[in-house]
């Protein structure tokens, strides 16, 4: 079978195209890379946010269990209703990478993520909310169980 002009350029755009959603998100990744592989809350915090003033807000929604039975999926939601968010980061303290998760918020989308984090033990939860002109976090301790039997 022949490999025709027609089929070549059709492969090689597709090629193209599959380059770059890998590379993409590789370097949104890279750009984020210290903070996520920090080995501890105040250095996972200094590498999103520099030296920022972080304040303390009742404005941003954190609902995540009080006792996680199985550290392995803990379901976490954030929501905000504060002004210009720009992004949402989780941040289990007691993780071995204390960053879990961080989330970039187009303009005029709504602050609401859910996902799910890993936690290997209890722990404070924080959810920090960065506009242009503030960073806000608000926090909860969550107790993880051994083997769910919830104590």
């Amino acid at each position: 079978m022949a490999f025709s002009r027609r089929r070549w350029i059709g492969s090689a755009l597709a090629l193209g195209a599959a380059s770059a959603a890998v590379l993409t998100p590789l370097r949104v990744l890279a750009k984020s890379r210290p903070a996520f592989t920090a080995e501890s809350t105040d250095s996972a915090l200094n590498s999103l946010f520099g030296d920022r003033v972080i304040e303390e807000s009742d404005q941003i929604v954190l609902k995540i269990p009080d006792i996680a039975e199985n550290g392995a999926v803990v379901p976490v939601t954030v929501s905000t209703d504060i002004a210009g968010v720009e992004k949402i980061a989780i941040v289990v303290d007691e993780n071995p990478n204390p960053l879990s998760a961080s989330f970039s918020i187009k303009p005029d989308a709504f602050a609401d993520i859910s996902t799910r984090v890993k936690m290997g033990k209890s722990s404070r939860v924080r959810a920090l909310v960065q506009t242009p002109e503030k960073i806000y976090v608000t926090s909860k301790d969550v107790k993880v169980t051994i083997g769910g039997c919830g104590g």
